[in-house]
């Protein structure tokens, strides 16, 4: 039994084995916080399993996780199945329609020719089972990468996406959640990788609007990055890095996946970050980021980049979580580490 937070320790269940939610986000329904994300419990990195579904967890205390199982199952019979368990499949994100009374869930698969479509289904439950009802969707024409969705106290809902290599997109749901009304603004442009913004997650205090995102490194960790508005749609202003006392600049190894509010307490927002590679914690920052820029910014194209293919595809199964508290100083929001903590520090 857990009584508090370890970043980046090791996390397991209440079965005992290691939690796979990965690149996923917290609902909280009738009492009981769900855990949702990228099953990775067979990406060891040689055997060419990318995931293995997407897996659920539910808890009482947000310490202690109950595996409710798969809850989306990979596929191994149809390699053009978004859920074929070799094909990049990643970031599922749910939200409930109330109108429709659908959860609905939007994931995101990267080709073989680098570009990344969307695959969205339903189900009557958090726990599935869940439907394919628009699949392979290149949202507005985009390639669409990393994003996070969101729903407005009237029901409208939201879909924050990176659009690859380029630009952060808002984009307004249709009033079923499962496609776009075509109507979107876009932000934080940038030419080339690592400084591109990805992995969005978006929140609100205080009837702000709150962006939280990293750079576009691949597994390897990058400076996070916060933005704030008054609206969903903005203009947002960027406020920075919300971690400046981390010196290696790698939002403590991890990269941030959701952003929720903790019921019954005041002012307590978790952000949640997948530490993809804890066997790599040795490498720089500065070194991988120009190794990325030379990949990506033409004026550097004859120039040869260094090999990162050992781990492009690395051994996610041991992949752990840094789960960290917002200090709020005005609207201003500041992640910082703690090697331990706890729901009781906070009103």
């Amino acid at each position: 039994m857990y009584n508090s937070f370890r970043p980046g320790q090791v996390w397991l269940d209440t079965d005992g084995n290691r939690i796979q939610a990965h690149g996923g986000s917290v609902m909280y329904i009738d009492g009981t916080y769900y855990w949702y994300g990228e099953n990775k419990e067979k990406s060891d990195g040689k055997n060419g399993i990318w995931q293995w579904g997407v897996r659920c967890y539910s808890s009482q205390d947000l310490y202690n996780w109950k595996s409710e199982g798969i809850i989306i199952p990979a596929n191994t019979d149809d390699p053009e199945s978004p859920f074929y368990y070799k094909n990049q499949m990643d970031r599922p994100h749910i939200i409930y329609n109330k109108k429709t009374k659908k959860y609905v869930c939007w994931v995101k698969v990267m080709h073989k020719d680098d570009t990344q479509t969307e695959t969205v289904l339903t189900a009557d439950s958090i726990l599935g089972p869940y439907t394919i009802v628009n699949e392979d969707i290149s949202p507005l024409g985009m390639s669409a990468g990393d994003f996070d969705l969101a729903v407005a106290p009237d029901g409208k809902g939201y879909y924050y996406f990176e659009r690859v290599h380029s630009e952060t997109i808002c984009a307004d749901l249709t009033d079923d959640y499962t496609d776009l009304t075509g109507y979107y603004t876009t932000h934080f442009p940038h030419r080339f990788p690592p400084y591109v913004r990805e992995a969005t997650a978006h929140f609100i205090r205080n009837y702000k609007h709150y962006l939280l995102t990293s750079g576009t490194t691949g597994y390897f960790p990058s400076p996070s990055e916060v933005a704030i508005a008054d609206t969903w749609h903005g203009p947002y202003t960027v406020l920075g890095n919300p971690s400046p006392q981390d010196t290696t600049k790698t939002s403590y190894y991890s990269q941030v996946t959701s952003v929720f509010k903790v019921q019954g307490k005041k002012d307590l927002y978790i952000a949640c970050q997948d530490r993809w590679l804890p066997n790599e914690m040795n490498r720089k920052y500065e070194d991988y980021a120009k190794t990325f820029e030379q990949f990506f910014n033409p004026a550097m194209k004859d120039t040869k980049p260094d090999n990162l293919d050992d781990v492009v595809v690395a051994n996610t199964s041991i992949a752990d979580y840094v789960w960290l508290p917002i200090r709020f100083v005005g609207d201003r929001p500041y992640i910082d580490w703690h090697d331990e903590w706890s729901l009781d520090d906070y009103e």
